[in-house]
């Protein structure tokens, strides 16, 4: 079995990893990188690849699935809420980048019907590679992959977390024996705030501004936190007026339709129901000046609802700007994380709301990285990914030096044989 690195190769974005056999060959993810223009993994002929594999509907490891249906359709696994959400996920994304990608929705079309929807622990084949999606953690539907050929077994986490939330389960880890494991690395050097702690007082700092008299505004992914922040409000019993806009509402709708996800569906339809909808400009309006909480993508405040409604929120004292998702550096959520400044009525201005970060990440910390590693089966080969600012070779060495595994940050186009 030979692997090779397409991309996600220390860096974060575009994940995208191909398993050849001498009879086949599979991708497990195509995702691209969201700077000013697409960036795409590294070229593969489509007449080469019998299938894809889509770990979760996050861009990064989704978007650039469509390139395999420009001329033809090749059979695309994943669960059905991964496909119900890439699917608008991808949508807005040719929206907003039409102009820089090499497809259009007529092969998004393609690739929906292409989809075959699996379950978590389902086993497939695919010529002579088997495998299976486990649980990730990570956001409503998303797996990882355990694949079996020629002898061999590997698994590749994709984007994980082991911690429980209020919205998931924690990543199914019972891999067995492995050979080998790719493993991503996003905050292998940082270690995230316990959850009980970091949501009761998200929920106390909330509370705080709403009761005297102020608006909060939390930027968040549309899909997987923005309902994650719901039930956290659903769970603390928060009495005051919650609201949801933007993608964020599509998503939600989405997802009551696959309860079985939830980690307690009674729990997640509580948090939907505590958010009204915000359905046209004169509601976002009012409720920008109304106490209450807005939960609204972007959740880097890239565009999306969010930015217009920081013009007003931004401006008084009394309310505030909670960020509950990872900032990209150069984003406009990193710039007012980092200077409090933000671009309000066409101007970059310092903004008056008080402005903090609640890590509520849905990735692994770097304590339960290490435990995922410690806890291996068999005497696999680590392959360090998914990781920016040196955390792939900071990682690989860590393995190496304390776990005893052998272990390799590989370089984009890497090839190794397990």
């Amino acid at each position: 079995m030979k692997i090779k690195i397409l991309g996600s190769a220390r860096e974060v974005g575009r994940a995208a990893i191909s398993v050849k056999t001498e009879k086949t060959q599979i991708l497990l993810d195509y995702g691209i990188m969201l700077n000013h223009t697409p960036g795409f993994p590294m070229h593969v002929s489509p007449r080469e690849v019998d299938a894809i594999v889509v770990t979760h509907s996050h861009l990064d490891h989704s978007g650039a699935v469509p390139i395999f249906h420009i001329h033809g359709a090749k059979p695309v696994y994943g669960t059905r809420l991964t496909f119900n959400l890439a699917n608008i996920l991808i949508k807005d994304f040719i929206h907003l980048s039409s102009y820089y990608l090499p497809f259009e929705y007529l092969e998004l079309r393609s690739m929906m019907r292409s989809r075959k929807d699996i379950h978590y622990r389902e086993e497939v084949e695919v010529g002579d590679i088997k495998f299976q999606l486990l649980n990730s953690g990570h956001l409503p539907g998303s797996a990882q992959v355990l694949v079996e050929a020629e002898g061999k077994r590997l698994v590749y986490t994709s984007d994980y977390n082991a911690t429980e939330t209020k919205l998931l389960p924690g990543a199914d880890l019972d891999y067995g024996e492995l050979d080998a494991l790719i493993i991503e690395s996003t905050y292998a050097d940082e270690e995230h705030t316990p959850r009980k702690e970091l949501e009761e007082k998200f929920v106390s700092e909330v509370t705080d501004v709403v009761e005297a008299g102020g608006t909060v505004l939390v930027p968040a992914f549309s899909v997987g936190r923005a309902q994650e922040i719901a039930c956290v409000l659903a769970d603390h019993h928060f009495e005051y007026p919650v609201v949801m806009d933007g993608m964020a509402r599509e998503a939600s709708r989405i997802m009551m339709g696959h309860l079985d996800f939830f980690r307690d569906p009674r729990l997640f339809m509580d948090g939907v129901h505590i958010a009204g909808w915000i359905e046209n400009w004169r509601e976002r309006r009012n409720a920008a000046k109304k106490p209450g909480v807005i939960i609204s993508p972007a959740g880097m405040l890239k565009g999306g609802p969010a930015a217009s409604y920081i013009q007003t929120v931004g401006k008084k004292a009394n309310n505030a700007v909670f960020l509950v998702g990872y900032q990209i550096p150069g984003t406009p959520g990193r710039e007012l994380l980092e200077k409090g400044h933000c671009v309000i009525d066409g101007k970059m201005r310092k903004i008056k709301a008080k402005v903090e970060f609640f890590d509520f990440s849905s990735h692994s910390g770097a304590k339960e990285l290490k435990e995922t590693v410690k806890g291996l089966k068999g005497n696999p080969t680590v392959y360090v990914v998914h990781g920016a600012e040196g955390n792939c070779p900071r990682f690989a060495k860590w393995i190496k030096d304390e776990v005893g595994l052998e272990a390799k940050a590989p370089k984009p186009g890497d090839s190794f044989t397990i």
